[in-house]
């Protein structure tokens, strides 16, 4: 029906008076898709790599009275919290609310809207790292940013009703120039963080949470304050943090404080960490796989000594197009899509893929096949059409409902890899 048509329909109704209405046709949910098949034939390739995080889960499974973290951390799929936030509520609904996790400190990108908490700002200023691609590197921690507060400047935090939270962390830099962050609860007296020392580097510090918390302000106090994270723990239970940079490329980690990385991470070291780069590598016309490989060994090796404590699991590049352009001479393209021909692959994000895959092979990690699980070749577009579609019109990024559709396919193949290891373990008890 056209709008018009459907505006005539509304002034009928109306008009022709009560004896006229139908009664309305129930909401009937879309059907979503299946999960794709995966190169390896199982929801998670490499799952004996995951067993160090998966014996730190089976000793919280069923007591939430443990913590377990959690990190995730990529490009603008990452960046959104979209599919993250669903994970993160998913396996919180099993393994208890250990809290959001590890935010940017403050608002890395205009409509900045991360699930579990609000995050506004006043006069605090959010500083992004320029992309390695731009040619300049500037040393910041795993957020790809840092909040700058001069004195007087506000970040607010309010959590969602109903979120249970103990501990608010923060991590930033210290030295003589600094001041003192002050963090004012609406409930309880404030309490405060001096960062003003001797000797300047890396600080990371938390303060309790009373219960009842729903507002937490910090503010800076006699001199700036400059934050590379912030923190919100409750007392045990899962807990996932997204660290993502939109429009970033794993080369961009290769500009990491790794001081600040080392002090953020041994803070509160995460027990599973997520991979979640290649989309922007993928829709390079440039991209080289050999200086790929060498880049995403080498941040392997680097996460492998910043946490040594932590699984790796790689979430492979999902797939993608872009729009055909008029062509001014030789173009490669992997595929066609569309009932014309319209939308375009471009073939790097094949090539990146394979890269991933023989890497988390030889290397002992884990590896998650986006692209089979959201249904291979061409489905971005497929997944773009419909009535109610799960992806973008871009067929880069998804939907609201399309990010909570991948998202329950990634924590049910968490969860399902989890007891299908547990059950091996115990004999199917």
């Amino acid at each position: 029906m056209t709008i018009r048509a459907a505006a005539a329909a509304v002034i009928l109704s109306l008009t022709v008076g009560p004896t006229a209405c139908r009664a309305q046709t129930p909401y009937t949910p879309v059907e979503r898709p299946a999960p794709g098949q995966t190169v390896c034939g199982v929801p998670v390739c490499g799952a004996d790599f995951l067993t160090p995080a998966f014996l730190k889960l089976e000793a919280a499974d069923g007591t939430r009275a443990g913590r377990f973290h959690i990190l995730q951390i990529g490009d603008s799929h990452t960046a959104g919290d979209q599919i993250s936030g669903q994970v993160r509520s998913r396996m919180q609904a099993r393994f208890g609310r250990g809290g959001r996790g590890i935010l940017p400190p403050g608002l890395p990108y205009a409509g900045y809207a991360p699930r579990q908490v609000s995050v506004t700002a006043t006069g605090a200023r959010y500083l992004p790292a320029p992309l390695i691609a731009g040619g300049t590197r500037v040393p910041m921690g795993l957020a790809g940013g840092r909040g700058r507060l001069e004195a007087g400047d506000h970040l607010s935090l309010i959590p969602d009703p109903g979120v249970p939270l103990t501990t608010l962390g923060v991590c930033g830099q210290a030295g003589p120039d600094r001041g003192t962050l002050q963090m004012v609860p609406d409930i309880g007296l404030p309490q405060a963080i001096d960062f003003r020392r001797e000797a300047a580097g890396p600080l990371c510090a938390e303060v309790a949470l009373s219960p009842g918390d729903a507002n937490l302000t910090l503010v800076a106090v006699g001199a700036p304050v400059v934050l590379d994270d912030v923190r919100l723990w409750g007392e045990g239970g899962l807990s996932l943090s997204n660290l993502g940079v939109v429009g970033s490329t794993l080369m961009d980690l290769e500009g990491r404080d790794v001081a600040t990385v080392e002090a953020q991470l041994r803070t509160d070291p995460p027990d599973l960490i997520l991979l979640a780069y290649g989309t922007n590598e993928g829709f390079d016309d440039h991209f080289d796989p050999q200086a790929y490989e060498q880049v995403l060994r080498r941040r392997i090796a680097w996460l492998r000594q910043v946490a040594p404590d932590a699984a790796l699991m790689i979430i492979a590049v999902p797939d993608g197009q872009r729009r055909r352009q008029p062509s001014t001479g030789p173009q490669r393209w992997s595929q066609s899509c569309g009932s014309e021909g319209e939308w375009q692959t471009p073939p790097a994000l094949a090539l990146v893929r394979d890269v991933q895959r023989r890497v988390s092979e030889d290397l002992g990690v884990a590896f998650w096949d986006w692209y089979g699980r959201m249904g291979g070749a061409c489905s971005a577009d497929r997944l773009a059409g419909g009535t109610d579609p799960l992806m973008r019109g871009d067929r880069v990024h998804f939907t609201a409902t399309g990010a909570e559709w991948i998202g329950d396919i990634l924590a049910d193949d968490l969860m399902t890899t989890y007891d299908g290891w547990r059950a091996g373990r115990t004999g199917g008890n």
